[in-house]
This record gives C-alpha cells, sequence and structure tokens, in this order.
C-alpha cells in the first residue's frame, strides 16, 4: 500500500538534547542510508530490529559516530523500511546528516507524514493517529494516560464495540418492518427499546468523554470570581506557589483575566483570575468585568469566592428560618426603602435620577432593588474633596 511513496527524511527529536534521532522511511530508506553510513556490514543486507555501530561520512570527513537501528517492512512504525540515526545532539550534526540523506534522494516529511503513512499502512486507526500528537504534546499525567490508552486503542475498541450493537439493533428492526405482516417476531419489543435507550447513554458517554478528554489535554479551565477584593487573585498565588497576580487593598486592582496553569495531583489545571463583578461606571472596570463572565462561561469549574464577614445578598424575599426572614428583611426592607424615596425624588424633580451608592453594604443591598443602582465606593471621599476644592 506505501510501496509507492517516496523516502522521507526528519528529525524524530527535540532539538537542544545531548542525543538526537533522525528517522528515515521508505522503499529506499536503506539504500540511501548506506550511501553515508559506515559500519562492519551495510544496512540493506541487516535484519530487522537491529541496531548497528558505524559513522556518518561525508567522502573522506566524518560527521559523527552513530548508531542505526534498522525496521524492516511491514514490522516498522508507517508499515515501510525504515532507518532511525541516533546521533549527538549538536544541531550542526543533525542538518549536516539532513543535508547528506536529502542529497542522496530522500524528501524531507512534511509535519505528522510519518504518522499518515502509519495510517495509510493500516498500522493506526484515525484515533490512534490523533493519540500520537497528545501523547507528544502530554503536560501532565492524567493527559498521558488519556493519549496513551487512546494510542493503544482503548476509544477505538469503545466505537468498534458500538458499531456492533449499532448494526444488530438495525438487523432486527429491518427484520421486524421486513416481515411485520407475519406473525413472526424475532425480538421482544420492550428489549429492542431498552437496546436503543442503552446505545442513546453510550453514545452520550463518549460524546461526554471527549468534552472531559479535551479539557484534560488543554488543561481544565477553572474561573475563579467573586466581588471585588474577596481574595481571588490572593487565592491564585497560594495555588501557584508564587506571586503571579497583583493584590492590594484598592477595589478593581485586576482589569484583565489572568491565566496561569498548575499541575495538582496529575491533573492541569487552566486557573483563571478574573476581575471583580459589581455595578460600576467605570468604563475599563466594565470592559474587565465582561471578560470575567466570559471566563466563567467557558470554565468548567467556576470557584466563587466571598467574604465571609459581609452578608450574603438573599436570593429569595422570605426566608426559610428565623435568620434568613431577619436578614432579608433588613435586606429587602432596605432596599424598599431606597426604590421608593428614589420614586419621589423623580416625581418631584419631574427627570430620571441617576442613584449611585457607596459603603460597605451598598454591594449587598442594590441586587434587592428594583432599579439601577451605581455603585462607587469612594463617593465620599471625592464628595470631601469637592467640598475642600470650594471652601479653599
Amino acid at each position: 500500500m506505501t510501496a509507492d511513496h517516496d523516502t522521507i527524511v526528519a528529525p524524530a527529536t527535540a532539538p537542544g538534547g545531548a542525543i538526537a534521532v533522525v528517522r528515515v522511511s521508505g522503499a529506499r530508506a536503506l539504500a540511501l542510508c548506506d550511501t553515508l553510513f559506515r559500519g562492519r556490514t551495510p544496512l540493506a543486507e541487516a535484519a530487522g530490529y537491529t541496531v548497528h555501530y558505524g559513522r556518518i561520512a561525508d567522502g573522506d570527513r566524518t560527521v559523527d559516530d552513530v548508531l542505526a537501528a534498522v525496521f524492516r517492512a511491514p514490522h516498522s512504525y508507517t508499515g515501510e523500511d525504515a532507518v532511525e540515526i541516533s546521533c549527538h545532539g549538536s544541531s550542526y550534526i543533525v542538518s549536516e546528516i539532513l543535508r547528506l540523506l536529502i542529497a542522496a534522494g530522500a524528501r524531507m516529511a512534511s509535519p505528522g507524514e510519518f504518522t499518515v503513512r502509519a495510517y495509510l499502512a493500516g498500522k493506526l486507526d484515525l484515533a490512534q493517529a490523533e493519540a500520537v500528537g497528545d501523547l507528544v504534546a502530554a503536560s501532565s499525567q492524567a493527559a498521558h494516560a488519556l493519549a496513551s490508552n487512546q494510542m493503544r486503542g482503548g476509544y477505538s475498541a469503545a466505537l468498534a464495540a458500538l458499531r456492533d450493537r449499532l448494526l444488530h439493533l438495525t438487523a432486527l428492526l429491518e427484520l421486524e418492518l421486513d416481515f411485520a405482516e407475519e406473525e413472526v417476531e424475532f425480538a421482544d419489543r420492550r428489549e429492542l427499546r431498552q437496546t436503543m435507550r442503552d446505545i442513546a447513554r453510550e453514545i452520550d458517554r463518549l460524546r461526554e468523554s471527549f468534552a472531559l478528554g479535551n479539557a484534560i489535554k488543554e488543561g481544565v479551565p477553572v474561573a475563579i470570581a467573586g466581588a471585588p477584593n474577596v481574595g481571588k487573585s490572593t487565592l491564585l498565588n497560594r495555588l501557584l506557589g508564587e506571586e503571579r497576580a497583583m493584590v492590594s487593598e484598592i477595589a478593581g486592582t485586576t482589569r484583565d483575566v489572568i491565566e496561569e496553569c498548575a499541575n495538582i495531583g496529575g491533573v492541569l489545571f487552566r486557573f483563571l483570575d478574573t476581575a471583580g463583578i459589581r455595578t460600576t461606571d467605570d468604563h475599563l472596570e466594565r470592559m474587565g468585568i465582561e471578560r470575567t463572565m466570559a471566563s466563567i462561561r467557558r470554565a468548567r469549574i467556576v470557584i466563587r469566592l466571598t467574604d465571609a464577614t459581609a452578608p450574603e445578598p438573599p436570593e429569595h424575599l422570605v426566608g426559610r428560618n428565623t435568620v434568613e426572614a431577619l436578614n432579608n428583611g433588613a435586606m429587602f426592607g432596605t432596599a424598599a426603602m431606597l426604590d421608593g424615596l428614589a420614586d419621589r425624588v423623580e416625581a418631584e424633580l419631574g427627570q430620571p435620577l441617576t442613584v449611585v451608592a457607596t459603603g460597605g453594604l451598598a454591594p449587598y443591598i442594590m441586587p434587592c432593588c428594583k432599579r439601577k443602582i451605581l455603585y462607587d465606593g469612594d463617593l465620599l471621599f471625592k464628595g470631601l474633596a469637592l467640598i475642600w476644592e470650594r471652601n479653599s
């Protein structure tokens, strides 16, 4: 199936290591390597799964001492004849070996071409081929385990089993339709319905596993959200073990989403430190809050931080116990008073009114109000500064 492919070559290892591997695959892989490999015996005469010591020569000049591993078709990664040349990790040595092989007739492989040939040779299915890239890119124990299982055919086996069940169900349904007028029952109707429900659940499970697997590969997104100054950035710094996010007592210090990764228990998490959520007329802060909401929507886990020393805005008007009733009465009673006062001022002035709240409890009263209220934590200081300016 791959006999007509030309011979390709590429580095199989990342640059910067002490040892590098150059991989060659194709019908002429052994013959091309023999044009520059000098060993005890030619590689073209070597058996598969053998390693040979020799040197890479450019005429009379020795480029490097190497080990050449020989793989005979079809017992190789690509299903073709292949050679893996292990040399010293110098970028110059690697480039010289590549140059000599290309001059001999090989072609530089395109990204993923070795795996494409493995797929075309029937060595891998599509799920396994995708897992090769995931295995190389794995940055956590969970991602490695997921890619390894998929590469070994775990996902493919599940799909094959599902396909067999669907074919069996289809055959039974076709028999029932073809002989509907006959007094013959090929399958119990209740059993058929149960089989369909089981298949639907299996499909849902596989679909959910894809979303989970993608999160594990990319890192599980975790949004840290809450009001300003509740400790979101402090929590991020503790999780990372370093002072990554700026922390201050000034509300609104974090304006943009800060994303950092941490490996916890073998799972990669992508923590998103977000801007504090509150009502504000500051344009930049509103933009930060919009990005916060977008981060919350795409996160698989949301950590909501609250200030344990401050009361929570009640979710219901009617309390479910004495403590809730007292708390809700104070919150909604104050909110109703503010709404009523604002309505009377608007009626007296005959024009719309902008209400600005300040103070520590304002963010907890505002959600209970019917009208939109802006929040300014520095309103008192701004007022005092204005009075000082007018009287100085």
